[in-house]
């Protein structure tokens, strides 16, 4: 009999098992967020949590509901801004404000937090990293972490998120970054650009003037020349879904058709998208779009 009840009882030990550590990392995730409202213990603490977010569950509500941590994470923020002009932003001092940026982007990515880190005009504290100009390392690396908190709001398709992104000044800053980011930098800024663009709004305000339709289209042609002599198929692959977008309004069209750049019509340079099925199929449609025969 006493056999029997062990018996019984193996079955339920594998989930206590679970529902402890569950609980231990649980306590352990309150016990480093609460490390954040000390600046004593803050900066241990945002690498440490930075480096596990992805095993704590429901950190984002944890972190924007508990006393202090965000003004806490945006205190980092403020306290760069006299680093970036003139530029001085040194890689411990990147690094760590980066860690806070990482959590910025889990609660920006949360769909219980969204809305309230939008609400709240979270973002417009990141637009100054976006403007700076420094191709150094710490630089390079501020700009790419704050792109990835504006992409994680992006890749959920909501119109709220455009309508917000919109009234700021995040299209010239993305612009600003395919321009003179590294490669994986402008990446991220053509994908949110891109992401803009698929909203109807984002089309409708980006083609309601032709001096728009230049800005973005100017800049695209920029970039493939430049990919004329660094390949990448990854960031060709969001140029052609940019240009493609693009070419679905009449006015943005008629400009693409002034400014369109050679190389996408020449097969020397396509021959990289030999891999992507999908890319040279949108290429295709774009070409056909602006009147360009295959």
């Amino acid at each position: 009999q006493q056999q029997q009840q062990q018996q019984q009882q193996q079955p339920h030990q594998p989930g206590g098992n679970a529902n402890a550590g569950t609980t231990t990392s649980s306590a352990k995730m309150e016990q480093l967020v609460a490390a954040l409202q000390d600046p004593e213990t803050r900066e241990n603490a945002l690498l440490d949590i930075s480096k596990r977010r992805d095993a704590f569950v429901d950190l984002a509500p944890v972190l924007w509901h508990s006393y202090g941590v965000i003004p806490a994470l945006l205190q980092e923020i403020v306290a760069i801004y006299p680093l970036l002009s003139p530029p001085s932003l040194t890689n411990h001092a990147s690094n760590r404000v980066c860690n806070a940026l990482a959590l910025l982007q889990c609660v920006a990515s949360h769909p219980d937090t969204r809305a309230q880190f939008l609400n709240a005009h979270v973002p417009l504290f990141l637009y100054p990293f976006l403007n700076t100009v420094s191709k150094t390392r710490p630089f390079e690396y501020l700009r790419l972490t704050s792109l990835g908190v504006i992409g994680a709001l992006v890749k959920v398709d909501d119109t709220e998120v455009i309508n917000f992104l919109l009234s700021t000044e995040i299209i010239p800053l993305c612009l600003r970054t395919m321009e003179l980011g590294s490669e994986l930098s402008k990446t991220v800024a053509t994908f949110i650009v891109q992401k803009i663009l698929s909203d109807e709004v984002g089309l409708a305000y980006t083609c309601a003037t032709a001096e728009r339709c230049y800005a973005v289209g100017s800049v695209l042609g920029g970039m493939v020349a430049q990919l004329a002599e660094q390949p990448s198929a990854r960031l060709l692959k969001h140029i052609v879904r940019c240009y493609l977008r693009l070419s679905d309004n009449p006015r943005a069209a008629e400009c693409l058709r002034r400014c369109f750049p050679d190389q996408l019509r020449d097969p020397a340079f396509t021959a990289h998208l030999k891999d992507d099925a999908a890319t040279q199929k949108w290429l295709g449609q774009l070409l056909v779009q602006l009147g360009y025969s295959l």
